[in-house]
């Protein structure tokens, strides 16, 4: 199977799943901007939506959407543990807090990461941000060190990569101690650093 992705983008996620799961996947980088892999390719004709992450598989078929591709990856591997079981109630946990961070987190910075977006809406996506960042703190002060307990899933692999979209956009996580010390965890894992190396992001 193949990886395509952006580095720092949200495909870092399912690349940080990839490799805690042992999966033998190819990586392709993309221009977002240009719509080209870095050999050459359009990548339109692989994903019309253009965006990463999309993993094309060893028959053919295409998936996109980071949630999606995650639960499929864990599933390949279901001795990883970064996913409960399908069918279980836990797996419908998982899948509240790929939703949540989704849609509550990731969504909001795209106006952070625009440089059209005005100041005064970015001064507002970013008091909302804080209300989300907030309440996951809460969540992991009272039942950590993952979002769903001992068990690093999926899930901690997205939101690691919403708070290294916190930095980069000036969200100061110092005031959410529990949040900031989960990102360092999450970070100092071997195959997430594996997986930040290789998109330049750490050395």
């Amino acid at each position: 199977m193949k990886l395509y992705f952006a580095p720092g983008a949200c495909s870092l996620s399912p690349h940080i799943v990839v490799r805690e799961a042992g999966i033998a996947a190819d990586l392709e980088q993309v221009d977002l901007k240009t719509k080209k892999t870095k050999s050459g390719a359009d990548f339109t004709a692989v994903s019309p939506k253009g965006q990463v992450p999309t993993l094309v598989l060893d028959n053919g078929q295409t998936l996109t959407e980071g949630p999606a591709i995650v639960q499929y990856l864990a599933d390949q591997k279901p001795q990883s543990g970064l996913a409960p079981q399908a069918g279980s109630f836990e797996r419908y946990r998982l899948q509240e807090w790929l939703n949540f961070i989704t849609a509550e987190i990731h969504k909001p910075f795209g106006a952070l990461f625009n440089p059209a977006t005005p100041e005064d809406y970015k001064r507002i996506t970013k008091e909302a941000l804080a209300a989300r960042f907030a309440y996951v703190d809460r969540h992991l002060a009272s039942g950590g060190p993952f979002l769903m307990g001992a068990q690093f899933t999926v899930a901690d692999a997205y939101l690691f990569v919403m708070t290294l979209w916190a930095k980069f956009t000036k969200v100061d996580l110092e005031q959410w101690t529990r949040l900031k010390a989960y990102a360092e965890q999450v970070a100092a894992r071997p195959k997430v650093h594996e997986a930040l190396k290789e998109e330049g992001l750490a050395k």
